[in-house]
């Protein structure tokens, strides 16, 4: 991600000024509100609402859902929004969907801003599923100890598995029962070191890793310190999505809104 303390921001002309929706709950989300609100480039910063306690934007703030497709178009049109950025979990595959039927409905332009994928190194070593049916299906056979480094969106499914003893790590404390019968949950939030992760691993004695593949820095600690202790790791692949724009860093987002866009076309990149 680039320095955006140090490097020189472009500034939008106010006579084009656009007014932009930014889709977010990323760390890569919270760069671009601030390189958004060090512009000077009106924008609107949307929580999922998923999270209890959402960090602080530098941007004005919503939080929660618009009603599936049509209340996003609605949203769009009633805020005369000019540009909307995806910048949500590469796993939030529902609302990227509808973002990209809703830019197309209210005739927005739309860019998403995502994290590359990981890809397996020398030592690790991954098991690769399409989905998290088959995460669950994977885990089939003899009690182990597994770290699901999934969030607590997808606990449920894997109550058809048991047997294992599951270690949690959650944003926040679970408001309702897990329902897993042997379970123990961290509460804790990213970004993770290596050295946490190690000492999580070793603490728990950790014989899988379930994760998904969300890319980027913040959470890939853990990948290392599987590699490291020649731990497996059961890797949850993104959801496919209709071909979009998509960019990986602010300044490429920056560019696009400074040099005007196009419906599902990032020019320049």
């Amino acid at each position: 991600m680039p320095d955006l303390h140090h490097k020189p921001l472009p500034r939008v002309s106010p006579k084009h000024a656009p007014n932009v929706l930014v889709l977010g709950g990323t760390t890569e989300a919270g760069a671009l509100a601030q390189a958004l609100a060090a512009s000077g480039i009106r924008a609107c910063y949307s929580y999922a609402g998923r999270v209890q306690t959402p960090r602080p934007q530098p941007l004005p703030t919503r939080v929660g859902g618009f009603g599936g497709v049509a209340g996003l178009v609605r949203y769009l049109a009633d805020e005369r929004i000019t540009h909307l950025i995806d910048a949500t979990h590469p796993f939030a595959a529902r609302m990227s969907a509808n973002a990209i039927v809703a830019a197309r409905q209210a005739g927005v332009p739309l860019i998403v801003l995502t994290r590359p994928a990981w890809t397996a190194q020398a030592g690790d070593r991954w098991q690769t599923v399409a989905d998290m049916p088959s995460a669950v299906a994977a885990l089939g056979g003899a009690p182990r100890r597994v770290l699901l480094a999934l969030g607590r969106m997808h606990l449920a499914e894997f109550a058809a598995q048991p047997q294992h003893h599951y270690v949690l790590r959650l944003v926040d404390p679970p408001a309702a029962p897990i329902p897993l019968p042997d379970h123990h949950v961290v509460v804790d939030r990213g970004p993770f070191d290596v050295a946490g992760d190690l000492a999580l691993l070793q603490r728990h004695r950790i014989e899988l890793v379930v994760s998904k593949n969300a890319g980027g820095e913040g959470a890939s600690a853990k990948l290392a310190a599987a590699r490291q202790l020649g731990v497996p790791v059961l890797m949850v692949q993104r959801p496919i999505l209709p071909a979009r724009a998509e960019v990986h860093e602010v300044d490429a987002v920056l560019a696009w809104l400074g040099h005007g866009a196009t419906l599902g076309v990032a020019r320049g990149v």
